[in-house]
């Protein structure tokens, strides 16, 4: 590295990065701060842009969703401030906002805290399918967002935009070939088929052996990708004030699951591996009719899916234990939804004692069903399960502004929810919930920019633990909701050369959800688990948010990044009877940064370089194992031709270790001594090594 290079890297690291980045023409000198202040954030009821939200959020585009050559969402959202995730399967399934979020799903029922959007579709719990080819942006929404999104939105958010339909947006095929044999292939075109019937289609393959031996079949591709997806979007003007959105979307995923070893690295003895899969079919249709007064939208979604998860339990081949021990444990999944939801939004005002009030009300009826089928070796027959939750709500949403230009937005929603559950060991529990939740907030236009304030209450539905060994007091736990109190600033500075987003947040959780298992010694030695949901009496989160961008040239910009946050709960018995007065939150890192600097050496190349950092946290509640912190590079050098991007890209430049899930408190290996508690072990599931590849990409 010389000595400019490291200047280059020095400076990246001082920067914490802002992941929104303009679209790139090419030409540096496109890179302005209007571009990034005319990002429309869609999650809102009434489009706005990004720097005119009253909340703390981030919106990935085009250009940032092209970096790092992503092929699921969780290789980007990590880097945006305190976001986490955990994998524990093929992909990052689960998200964590401010240290809130689910880390595994085995039984039913399980009640998500982060909202999960695509086109129009809620596939809240199915994060697996977050493909971000030929994705306009993603908006990452951090804090309760209860009056858009309802029961699924504790924590936040996340919407992903297909690119619209029509001539307006870029064709594009795309090749790429990385290490570990990682290849993907896709296209996405559009096409005005009549002034008012625009359409799009899209496919991509992608496919890797992944970066893990497993010695005992000796084979390089048993924790493989294997994913398929396409849509299909069609935007009918029906008339100068109706329209018609309609999306469908396809996805099949054959991933390998072959992550944990004895021995902690990425070398694996498995003789059954495990899988990770899913084939579903979701479609949306929006109408929306516009008028001088009103604005109507009516969204009608469902999707079906089939997946299946499996892993070797005993991590090895018959024979490997002594005692014999040899277990494999799958799931199977059969899950549909059918969501219909309907909203008035004015676009007159009404008039009231003298001011004007603008207003949205709107109601949504879900509906999901779950069919489980377990699988596993020390059963003596399959267990399953049907889940059937629904929702009904209504919400409304009025904003209105003061003569000192103060604008007040209030939301309400109310929610009933529904669970009926059975199973076939004769447990059945039918469990309803009426759940209030909302916003408050104040905005202020400053000079260049805004002040923000607001208090939003989320929720999530209570439930219950299936499990037959779980003792009838720790069968049932509360509905959780979490107050979150926020302030924020939005500007442009420096001569418009540069903006800052700062946010500070303290929530209070009431009744907090907590992911627990117990653990039971079998006959042979080895160890049972058993899953257990209970309530904390507190949880209190609370932090900051920084993101920033600058243009320090015509031809060099560096974007920033920054989380800080302090998470923890208090007064909760853990399922083996142990008492924690107070503890930290799982999947809460104190630190969450990000750097990037995109340097234009001509008008032609761009030279990037991006640095990730995470501070050390928990993995679970019920466990202490720790992932330590890690810094993680990532570089590409980008050509752009006139129809033809060329792009050599490194991710993990120093093939640094680090892990996506982790748990302890037993030991797996015969080779400890004695096989069982006596010596428990930290296992973990690591993270993709370094990966260096060539991608090209064709506009036209």
């Amino acid at each position: 590295m010389n000595k400019t290079q490291f200047a280059l890297v020095a400076i990246s690291i001082a920067s914490a990065a802002n992941p929104v980045i303009a679209q790139q023409s090419g030409n540096a000198n496109s890179t302005t701060t209007e571009s990034i202040e005319r990002i429309v954030v869609t999650a809102d009821f009434r489009s706005v842009t990004l720097e005119q939200l009253a909340s703390s959020a981030t919106v990935l585009d085009q250009t940032r969703l092209m970096q790092r050559q992503p092929q699921h969402l969780d290789a980007l959202i990590g880097a945006i401030p305190n976001i986490n995730f955990a994998s524990g399967a093929s992909r990052g399934r689960f998200v964590q906002i401010r240290g809130i979020g689910e880390r595994s799903q085995f039984s039913e029922p399980l009640n998500p805290s982060v909202s999960f959007e695509l086109d129009n579709i809620d596939l809240t719990g199915l994060f697996g399918l977050a493909n971000p080819f030929d994705i306009a942006q993603v908006e990452v929404l951090r804090g309760p967002q209860a009056t858009e999104f309802g029961v699924g939105a504790l924590a936040g958010a996340i919407k992903m935009q297909g690119v619209m339909p029509g001539d307006e947006q870029d064709n594009i095929a795309l090749m790429s070939y990385g290490t570990d044999d990682t290849w993907r292939l896709g296209a996405a075109m559009g096409h005005s088929l009549d002034r008012d019937l625009h359409v799009r289609a899209s496919w991509i393959e992608q496919r890797s052996d992944g970066d893990i031996y497993n010695s005992f079949l000796n084979a390089d591709d048993t924790n493989s990708i294997n994913e398929s997806a396409g849509r299909l979007a069609l935007l009918s003007e029906i008339s100068d004030d109706t329209s018609l959105l309609v999306n469908y979307r396809y996805f099949d995923i054959d991933n390998g699951y072959d992550a944990f070893s004895l021995d902690n690295d990425r070398q694996t003895r498995s003789d059954d591996p495990g899988f990770d899969r899913n084939e579903t079919h979701a479609a949306s249709v929006k109408l929306t009719t516009d008028n001088n007064t009103l604005q109507w939208q009516a969204i009608l979604s469902a999707t079906d899916s089939e997946l299946a998860y499996g892993y070797d339990e005993d991590w090895t081949f018959t024979g490997f234990h002594p005692n014999g021990y040899t277990s494999f444990d799958g799931y199977f999944r059969d899950v549909s939804t059918l969501n219909a939801e309907l909203r008035a939004i004015s676009n007159q005002p009404f008039s009231f004692l003298g001011r004007d009030f603008d207003w949205v009300v709107g109601g949504i009826i879900r509906q999901r069903d779950e069919d489980l089928r377990r699988e596993y070796t020390f059963a003596a027959s399959d267990f399953t399960s049907r889940y059937e939750p629904s929702n009904t709500a209504f919400y409304t949403r009025i904003d209105t502004q003061f003569d000192n230009q103060l604008s007040l937005q209030f939301g309400l929603r109310v929610e009933r929810s529904k669970l009926d559950y059975r199973d076939s060991t004769g447990f059945s529990e039918t469990s309803s919930d009426t759940l209030v939740g909302g916003k408050l907030g104040l905005s202020l236009p400053i000079s260049n920019g805004m002040l923000y304030s607001s208090i939003s209450r989320g929720y999530k539905t209570g439930g219950f633990n299936p499990d037959e060994r779980v003792t009838q007091q720790a069968r049932l736990f509360e509905p959780e909701y979490n107050w979150n109190y926020e302030i924020g600033v939005k500007q442009s500075v420096w001569d418009q050369k540069g903006s800052i987003r700062v946010a500070a947040f303290y929530m209070n959780r009431e009744n907090t959800q907590i992911s627990d298992f117990d653990t039971l010694l079998r006959d042979n030695g080895s160890t049972d688990f058993i899953d257990v949901i209970a309530n904390a009496d507190v949880g209190t989160n609370y932090g900051l948010e920084f993101e920033s961008n600058w243009a320090l040239s015509d031809s060099w910009q560096i974007q920033v990044n920054l989380g800080y946050l302090d998470a923890t709960f208090e007064q909760y018995t853990r399922a083996d009877g142990s008492v924690v007065a107070k503890q930290d939150q799982a999947q809460a890192p104190k630190w969450t940064g990000n750097a990037i600097s995109t340097l234009y050496l001509t008008d032609e190349i761009m030279w990037r370089v991006e640095f990730d950092v995470k501070d050390r946290h928990r993995f679970s509640d019920g466990h202490d194992v720790v992932s330590p912190g890690y810094a993680l590079w990532h570089s590409s050098l980008a050509w752009q031709l006139p129809r033809v991007t060329l792009e050599l890209w490194a991710n993990n430049i120093f093939d640094r270790d680090y892990f996506v899930r982790g748990f302890g408190g037993f030991s797996n290996d015969p080779r400890d001594g004695e096989f069982g508690y006596e010596q428990p072990e930290p296992y973990y599931q690591f993270g993709l090594g370094r990966q260096v590849g060539i991608t090209a990409q064709w506009h036209f």
